[in-house]
C-alpha cells in the first residue's frame, strides 16, 4: 500500500432506477432511492478514492457506516456521492461521504474501510463455509 494521505477524494453516481428504489431492495414501500443504494454508493466512492493507492494485491473492506438519509429522490434522478479521506490509521481509513441528487444533498456521514489482501481475506472468509458444510 502506497501512503494514502486525507484529502483524497472520488466521485461516483448512478441513475435512480427501478432496482435501486426502497420498495425494490426490501428497505421501504415506496418508490424512491432506498436507503441501501445510498450506502452503497457512498462505499463505491471511497473505493475509488483509496484505489490507486492499493498494490494490485490488496482491497478494501468496509468496516463501518454511519450516515443519514436527509431526503428522499425519485426514479428518473441521478444521484452522485463523494467520499474524502480524513484519516488514516495504518491500515483503516476514515472517509467523511456524502451524497446528492440533482436538487441538493440528500445524505452524509461517516465510513471506514481497511486494507486487506484480497486473496488472504477471501480464503479466510471462504473457511467458513467448508468448515459449516463439512
Amino acid at each position: 500500500m502506497k501512503e494514502i494521505i486525507p484529502g483524497q477524494k472520488a466521485e461516483v453516481y448512478t441513475k435512480v432506477t427501478s432496482d435501486k428504489l426502497a420498495v425494490a431492495v426490501g428497505s421501504g414501500s415506496l418508490k424512491v432511492f432506498a436507503t441501501p443504494s445510498m450506502a452503497a454508493l457512498m462505499e463505491e466512492a471511497a473505493c475509488a478514492a483509496v484505489k490507486p493507492f492499493l498494490e494490485s494485491s490488496e482491497t478494501t473492506v468496509g468496516t463501518s457506516l454511519h450516515i443519514e438519509h436527509t431526503a428522499a429522490t425519485p426514479k428518473g434522478m441521478i444521484v452522485t456521492a463523494e467520499a474524502e479521506v480524513i484519516s488514516v490509521n495504518g491500515r483503516e481509513i476514515t472517509f467523511q461521504v456524502s451524497a446528492q441528487d440533482e436538487t441538493g444533498q440528500i445524505g452524509h456521514g461517516i465510513h471506514k474501510r481497511f486494507v486487506v489482501h484480497a486473496d488472504k481475506f477471501q480464503a479466510k472468509t471462504d473457511i467458513k463455509t467448508i468448515e459449516n458444510h463439512s
